[in-house]
Protein backbone atom coordinates (compact mmCIF):
# COMPACT_ATOMS: atom_id res chain seq x y z
CA UNK A 1 0.00 0.00 0.00
CA UNK A 2 2.76 2.49 1.00
CA UNK A 3 5.00 2.22 -2.49
CA UNK A 4 1.01 2.88 -4.43
CA UNK A 5 0.52 5.79 -2.62
CA UNK A 6 4.47 7.43 -3.11
CA UNK A 7 3.71 5.85 -6.75
CA UNK A 8 0.82 8.60 -6.52
CA UNK A 9 2.28 11.30 -4.79
CA UNK A 10 4.75 11.21 -7.04
CA UNK A 11 3.54 10.72 -10.28
CA UNK A 12 0.03 13.00 -9.84
CA UNK A 13 1.54 16.34 -9.84
CA UNK A 14 4.07 15.71 -12.69
CA UNK A 15 0.82 14.39 -14.41
CA UNK A 16 -0.63 17.88 -13.60
CA UNK A 17 1.99 20.37 -14.15
CA UNK A 18 1.92 18.92 -17.84
CA UNK A 19 -1.31 19.08 -18.24
CA UNK A 20 -1.73 22.90 -17.55
CA UNK A 21 1.37 23.19 -19.37
CA UNK A 22 -0.25 21.60 -22.20
CA UNK A 23 -3.91 23.16 -21.70
CA UNK A 24 -2.16 26.74 -21.30
CA UNK A 25 -0.83 26.21 -24.92
CA UNK A 26 -4.05 25.82 -26.15
CA UNK A 27 -6.65 28.44 -24.52
CA UNK A 28 -3.87 30.83 -22.33
CA UNK A 29 -1.84 31.25 -19.09
CA UNK A 30 -4.03 33.17 -18.03
CA UNK A 31 -7.33 31.35 -18.55
CA UNK A 32 -5.27 28.69 -17.04
CA UNK A 33 -5.00 30.68 -13.56
CA UNK A 34 -8.47 31.93 -13.63
CA UNK A 35 -9.86 28.00 -14.33
CA UNK A 36 -7.46 26.88 -11.12
CA UNK A 37 -8.54 29.94 -9.05
CA UNK A 38 -12.18 29.71 -9.62
CA UNK A 39 -12.37 26.10 -9.32
CA UNK A 40 -10.63 26.02 -5.83
CA UNK A 41 -13.16 28.80 -4.93
CA UNK A 42 -15.93 26.71 -6.26
CA UNK A 43 -14.61 23.46 -4.73
CA UNK A 44 -14.30 25.19 -1.22
CA UNK A 45 -17.95 26.44 -1.58
CA UNK A 46 -19.33 23.20 -3.03
CA UNK A 47 -17.56 21.43 0.19
CA UNK A 48 -18.95 23.84 2.85
CA UNK A 49 -22.50 23.51 1.69
CA UNK A 50 -22.12 19.13 1.03
CA UNK A 51 -20.17 18.77 4.06
CA UNK A 52 -22.78 21.10 6.04
CA UNK A 53 -25.39 18.59 4.62
CA UNK A 54 -23.87 15.30 5.24
CA UNK A 55 -23.03 16.84 8.79
CA UNK A 56 -26.97 18.10 9.54
CA UNK A 57 -27.89 14.06 7.77
CA UNK A 58 -25.68 12.60 10.47
CA UNK A 59 -27.68 14.37 13.27
CA UNK A 60 -30.83 13.61 11.78
CA UNK A 61 -29.39 9.68 12.41
CA UNK A 62 -28.62 9.68 15.62
CA UNK A 63 -31.44 11.16 16.56
CA UNK A 64 -33.26 8.37 15.39
CA UNK A 65 -30.76 6.42 16.94
CA UNK A 66 -29.76 4.95 13.86
CA UNK A 67 -25.81 5.06 13.45
CA UNK A 68 -24.62 7.26 10.59
CA UNK A 69 -22.05 4.76 8.99
CA UNK A 70 -22.64 5.67 5.49
CA UNK A 71 -23.40 9.44 6.40
CA UNK A 72 -19.50 9.41 7.87
CA UNK A 73 -18.64 7.57 4.46
CA UNK A 74 -19.98 10.18 2.99
CA UNK A 75 -18.33 13.01 5.23
CA UNK A 76 -14.52 11.09 4.36
CA UNK A 77 -15.41 11.30 0.57
CA UNK A 78 -16.62 15.08 0.72
CA UNK A 79 -13.50 16.63 3.04
CA UNK A 80 -11.32 14.59 -0.14
CA UNK A 81 -13.13 16.18 -2.48
CA UNK A 82 -12.66 19.05 -1.12
CA UNK A 83 -9.47 18.67 -0.59
CA UNK A 84 -8.57 17.66 -4.34
CA UNK A 85 -10.58 20.69 -5.51
CA UNK A 86 -8.50 23.26 -3.71
CA UNK A 87 -5.64 21.24 -4.95
CA UNK A 88 -4.54 23.00 -8.39
CA UNK A 89 -4.82 20.40 -11.42
CA UNK A 90 -7.42 19.04 -14.25
CA UNK A 91 -7.95 15.65 -12.85
CA UNK A 92 -7.58 16.38 -9.20
CA UNK A 93 -10.48 19.05 -10.23
CA UNK A 94 -12.60 16.69 -11.52
CA UNK A 95 -11.90 13.77 -8.78
CA UNK A 96 -12.99 16.57 -6.52
CA UNK A 97 -16.12 17.91 -8.34
CA UNK A 98 -17.41 13.97 -8.75
CA UNK A 99 -16.78 13.51 -4.85
CA UNK A 100 -19.15 16.10 -4.03
CA UNK A 101 -21.65 15.76 -6.47
CA UNK A 102 -24.26 13.05 -4.72
CA UNK A 103 -24.74 11.50 -7.81
CA UNK A 104 -21.43 10.61 -8.60
CA UNK A 105 -20.39 10.21 -4.74
CA UNK A 106 -23.14 7.80 -4.24
CA UNK A 107 -21.79 5.45 -7.54
CA UNK A 108 -17.89 6.17 -6.14
CA UNK A 109 -18.85 5.24 -2.57
CA UNK A 110 -20.68 1.97 -4.18
CA UNK A 111 -17.57 1.31 -5.27
CA UNK A 112 -15.48 1.95 -2.56
CA UNK A 113 -17.52 0.10 -0.27
CA UNK A 114 -17.31 -3.49 -2.22
CA UNK A 115 -13.60 -2.81 -2.82
CA UNK A 116 -13.42 -2.42 1.23
CA UNK A 117 -15.83 -5.35 2.19
CA UNK A 118 -13.61 -7.59 -0.54
CA UNK A 119 -10.54 -5.92 1.91
CA UNK A 120 -11.88 -7.27 4.87
CA UNK A 121 -13.51 -10.41 3.82
CA UNK A 122 -10.20 -11.32 2.67
CA UNK A 123 -7.88 -10.62 5.90
CA UNK A 124 -6.62 -7.39 3.86
CA UNK A 125 -7.62 -4.70 6.27
CA UNK A 126 -7.36 -5.60 10.60
CA UNK A 127 -9.62 -3.79 12.76
CA UNK A 128 -7.93 -2.45 16.21
CA UNK A 129 -10.07 -1.19 19.02
CA UNK A 130 -8.34 1.22 21.20
CA UNK A 131 -9.52 2.23 24.43
CA UNK A 132 -8.76 5.65 26.12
Amino acid sequence: MLPTLILIFILTPIIELFLLIELGKLIGTWNIIIIVVVTGVLGAMLAKSQGLSVLRDMQMDLMRGILPTDRLFDGALVLIGGVLLITPGVLTDLLGFALLIPLTRKWIKKILKGWLKRKIRYGEVQMHRYEW
